[in-house]
């Protein structure tokens, strides 16, 4: 007997799915004993020099299997531009492959390719073409580049742009020079030594690596001029207004610690990371010796006559549209 007050059961209803099956990824926190006051160029500003690049085409109607799984893939700018640039979209696990082999031992390529998104935007020029040009003026024989002088003449051919070779690190004048260049919003080649988690470390150019820097914190006394903006979300970190006139802020002494540090990429990673400015002069500094296990590894590599340290040791590059 079923009472009249009863119903038939009903099956739960699943709660909604999210459409994206990663966790969405949070920055990382800001170094340690960084000063009250910041300057940095504005998010908006960045963004702007750095359009975001279409969102991903959808999957054909009826395809069995999914896309390779790639971490970050939908949040990562360079990663979609790279496959967008190479004319595919990554819906085979060929297409994956190929892109990560794109990448191997081309990191000073990947950095002029990421420099050029600032100098010629908004859709910079495809890395297999900054490949291409370097392999046939004999910059390069797998991609790597040992030489900042080569970086320089291949960056003003590709992009157009203006290249100026610092020597003797990046002390004394050259800090002043590298520091207003980043102010300025132009961005910078790094040649270091590459530690496990991508920041400079030193092993005399055994891992020497290149990195592209577009920006700069600075530890500051109090807020250098009317012009800039508290962060909304970041106490005592100021960002110049755009378009708005505003005074450089003075640039804090060399020598005082934990006052610079520079916004910098790298192609091994999507994001950027915050470097201390001493920690990047140090690693570029003592780049002196070819890899041993490049040397025994069978391949052939281009190094300029004089060796890691005649090619890259003590050196930068400052590009300018």
């Amino acid at each position: 007997m079923i009472s009249s007050c009863s119903s038939p059961l009903e099956p739960p209803v699943p709660p909604p799915r999210n459409p994206s099956s990663q966790a969405p990824i949070t920055p990382p926190p800001l170094p340690p004993h960084l000063p009250d006051l910041a300057f940095l160029p504005s998010p908006s500003s960045l963004q702007a020099l750095i359009p975001p690049p279409p969102p991903l085409p959808p999957l054909p109607p009826g395809t069995g299997a999914a896309p390779p799984h790639v971490f970050g893939l939908e949040k990562s700018h360079l990663l979609k531009e790279a496959l967008e640039k190479a004319g595919t979209t990554p819906g085979s696990r060929e297409d994956t492959k190929r892109l990560l082999k794109l990448h191997k031992d081309r990191c000073g390529l990947v950095a002029l390719w990421m420099a050029g998104t600032l100098l010629v935007p908004p859709s910079g020029i495809p890395l297999e073409r900054l490949v291409q040009m370097a392999t046939e003026r004999g910059y390069t024989a797998q991609g790597e580049m040992f030489s900042v002088a080569d970086m320089g003449k291949l960056a003003e051919e590709a992009l157009g742009c203006e290249a100026e070779l610092l020597h003797g690190g990046l002390v004394g004048p050259n800090r002043d020079r590298v520091l207003q260049h980043l102010v300025a919003g132009h961005p910078l080649l790094i040649p270091y030594d590459e530690d496990f988690n991508h920041e400079p470390c030193q092993r005399k150019g055994h891992k020497a690596h290149w990195a592209v820097s577009v920006g700069v914190l600075l530890g500051v006394q109090c807020v250098p001029s009317p012009g800039y903006a508290e962060d909304p979300e970041l106490p005592g970190l100021f960002h110049p207004v755009p378009g708005v006139p505003h005074q450089p802020p003075s640039l804090p002494e060399e020598g005082s610690q934990g006052t610079v540090y520079l916004l910098a990429k790298q192609g091994k990673s999507w994001h950027y990371q915050l470097w201390d400015y001493s920690q990047v002069r140090d690693s570029n500094l003592q780049l002196t010796d070819f890899s041993p296990s490049r040397a025994t590894d069978g391949r052939m590599y281009v190094v300029p006559a004089g060796g890691v340290r005649a090619g890259l040791c003590g050196q930068a590059l400052l590009l300018r549209p």
